[in-house]
C-alpha cells in the first residue's frame, strides 16, 4: 500500500463517480466509514453476519467483508480531509496515484450484500469459470463460480485489493461467459 501524496496535479483524475479504496487500521473500518460519512463523503463498508461462540455466550456479529478497507466515492479534491481521518493508513494507489475501483465491481458487492443471500469473505481466486447470474436478485452479476462442499458460490472480486467475497448461488441460474479468465486445469476450491 502506498501513501498518496497531495499535489495540485492529481485533481484531474478524480471524478464524482469514481470509487477508491482506503486502507485502514485493523478493526477501524466502521469508525473510518462513520467519520467520513459525517464529513460528507459517500462511503461503502460492506458487512456480513457471522455467529461467534465463546465459553459463556454466542453472539451475532456484523464484520467487514473486506477487512481493513473502506470504499470511497469521489471526493479526492478534499484528500487532506480524507487522509487526516483517524484510523486511515492510506489511499490505495498505483504509481503514486489513487487507484480507481471499477464501478461494476462495487455494484456487484453492494447488490450481493443488500440481497437476502448469504455473503462471506472468500480467498481471492484467479482460476475457475467466469459466470453471470441469469435471474433472481443477483441477475447480471458476474464472478467466478466455485464449489464448496455441495454448494456453489459466486466469487466477487475486487482486483485492485486482491480480495474477494463469496455468495451462494444455484448453479442452474448462472451462465458461462467468454472473454474473461477461464478455468485452469486442476484448479478447484474445496473447503
Amino acid at each position: 500500500m502506498l501513501y498518496t501524496p497531495i499535489d495540485s496535479h492529481a485533481g484531474h483524475l478524480d471524478t464524482p463517480f469514481a470509487w477508491y479504496a482506503i486502507y485502514t487500521r485493523h478493526q477501524h473500518e466502521k469508525t473510518v466509514a462513520r467519520i467520513l460519512t459525517d464529513k460528507g463523503f459517500e462511503t461503502l463498508l460492506p458487512l456480513y453476519s457471522t455467529v461467534r461462540s465463546w465459553k459463556d455466550r454466542t453472539k451475532l456479529l456484523f464484520l467487514p467483508l473486506f477487512p481493513c478497507y473502506v470504499f470511497l466515492k469521489g471526493g479526492l479534491e478534499r484528500r487532506l480531509d480524507i487522509v487526516r481521518t483517524p484510523g486511515i493508513h492510506a489511499l490505495v494507489s498505483t504509481a503514486g496515484r489513487p487507484a480507481t475501483i471499477p464501478a461494476d465491481e462495487i455494484e456487484a458487492i453492494r447488490r450481493a450484500v443488500e440481497s437476502s443471500v448469504c455473503v462471506e469473505p472468500h480467498p481471492f481466486l484467479k482460476c475457475g469459470e467466469w459466470v453471470r447470474v441469469k435471474c433472481g436478485p443477483l441477475a447480471g452479476i458476474e464472478g467466478i463460480l466455485v464449489r464448496k462442499k455441495n454448494l456453489y458460490r459466486l466469487v466477487l472480486s475486487v482486483e485492485m485489493l486482491g480480495k474477494a467475497a463469496a455468495v451462494e448461488v444455484d448453479a442452474f441460474l448462472v451462465e458461462r461467459l467468454n472473454g474473461k479468465p477461464s478455468s485452469v486445469d486442476g484448479c478447484r476450491y474445496a473447503a
